[in-house]
């Protein structure tokens, strides 16, 4: 009975770990979290749980029967990877501290697997821009965690702005816990919409679900009468203490702000998102192979590394079908078996819908033409844009590892998950850099107490 171990407890890791258990492998699903469901199933604790739970969630009946199937394999919550040691020809060793991530004597355990599946999923981006820091200015994310997690609302008069679909949700998830929402901006203009979703558009009929998805949205924004704007972008944050208002504006296809747009709205928080990040640190101290920071997998969701699969966000970011079907798949391999049929197709399906998602909302250049050289980019470091440009220009540096030692941008306690991508693609300059996508690599994924560290025995293997 082969040992498959997953790591992410997310709607592709769950699917893995149940996939592999089927076919009669022995199962650990590690989840950092306090229960399994990931960002999109984040839920009340069971103690608080609400009738409403499946108003704030799509697939909801879906996650129950996942998580009571989940009951016949030993599933880690709490469970935080920290590192994996490359072991040649097999799968890596993983290293998991198990209790609160600030908690103290946290249990050490240490899996040899048959099989890993790494299914971290990604995390948000977003873009900065003059007044980001304020207090009042949260990740589209946050506010949907909040919402979901808590049902908090993270102001009174938001403004939500950014690009992708993942906006939508967030709307409705703010309106269901009383807050007032100003208005949407999708930085995507008419022009990258119309070439992401307008051509073939036939061919979206085999994502139906996406479309009735989609329709629950429009009529949340039309009965709430929320406008939803095109082709604009915040620009600048304003407060003392907190925001008290943004600067808004016209972008041009390139996402440049187009002069004479501006005009100025009072709000009391703002939700940003542009996208998202896979989060690859694991599987890139795996060893895996990845390609613009999305790792590389064959029809198996087999990675470049033996016995190591990967489903998921980390990928392509694809939402929640497309993580499904991968994770059926990437789990009925790890445990020997060929892929389902169905899971293959419906895989093949949503990887066309995640490049069309690519296409209409994919970030564009003129971003940078936002931030001034007093915004702050590493917000762990307070290193400016000013500072980033500057350095780059006088040391003449194509190194990003020069230029975080130079700057420390990047090197605070996130270790660049929030500031990474704007860090390289501010810095990169006409000639780019010689090693871009270094700030996904992280041998210490999470933070470990130097007590921690110095109480674990090593291992004589």
């Amino acid at each position: 009975m082969p040992e498959v171990v997953v790591i992410g407890g997310g709607p592709a890791g769950m699917a893995a770990a149940l996939a592999a258990h089927r076919r009669g492998a022995r199962v650990v699903l590690i989840e950092a979290s306090d229960d399994v469901g990931g960002q999109y199933w984040r839920h009340l604790p069971a103690a608080r749980a609400t009738a409403d739970e499946h108003e704030l969630h799509h697939g909801w009946n879906r996650f129950q029967t996942f998580r009571n199937a989940l009951r016949d394999i030993e599933v880690v919550c709490d469970g935080h990877v920290w590192s994996v040691d490359r072991r040649d020809g097999r799968p890596p060793r993983v290293h998991v501290l198990v209790g609160p991530a600030d908690g103290q004597r946290r249990e050490a355990r240490t899996f040899e697997p048959d099989a890993l599946v790494i299914a971290t999923g990604a995390h948000e981006r977003t873009l900065p821009f003059p007044g980001w820091d304020l207090p009042g200015v949260y990740t589209a994310g946050a506010a949907q965690a909040l919402a979901k997690g808590e049902r908090v609302a993270v102001g009174r008069n938001v403004l939500v702005a950014g690009s992708g679909p993942f906006l939508l949700p967030v709307v409705s998830s703010l309106i269901r816990t009383g807050a007032r929402v100003a208005g949407v901006l999708e930085a995507a203009g008419p022009v990258q919409l119309a070439r992401g979703w307008g051509s073939k558009p036939w061919r979206l009929a085999k994502a139906g679900a996406k479309g009735a998805e989609l329709a629950g949205y429009v009529r949340d924004l039309a009965r709430h009468r929320v406008p939803y704007r095109t082709g604009r972008a915040v620009v600048a944050a304003h407060g003392t203490d907190r925001v008290e208002s943004v600067t808004i504006s016209r972008l041009d296809g390139n996402w440049s702000p187009i002069p004479g747009t501006d005009s100025r709205i009072a709000v009391d928080a703002v939700c940003v998102s542009h996208g998202f990040v896979p989060r690859s640190e694991l599987a890139i101290a795996a060893g895996c192979r990845a390609t613009n920071g999305i790792v590389d997998v064959d029809g198996n969701q087999l990675t470049s590394v033996p016995g190591v699969f990967s489903a998921g966000e980390l990928t392509g970011i694809g939402g929640v079908d497309l993580a499904l079907a991968e994770g059926e798949i990437a789990g009925a391999a790890a445990a020997g078996y060929a892929p389902p049929p169905a899971a293959a197709r419906a895989r093949d399906t949503f990887r066309e819908f995640a490049k069309r998602l690519e296409t209409a909302h994919g970030i564009r250049p003129g971003w940078q033409s936002w931030v001034d050289d007093s915004t702050l980019v590493c917000r762990c470091e307070d290193v400016t844009a000013g500072e980033l440009r500057a350095t780059a220009a006088m040391t003449g540096t194509r190194g990003l590892r020069s230029l975080k030692l130079t700057t420390r941008a990047g090197l605070g306690i996130c270790q660049g998950r929030t500031c990474g991508r704007a860090v390289e693609e501010l810095a990169a300059g006409p000639a780019g850099l010689l090693d871009a996508g270094r700030t996904a690599h992280r041998p210490i994924a999470t933070p470990v107490r130097l007590g921690e560290l110095a109480s674990l025995r090593e291992d004589p293997s």
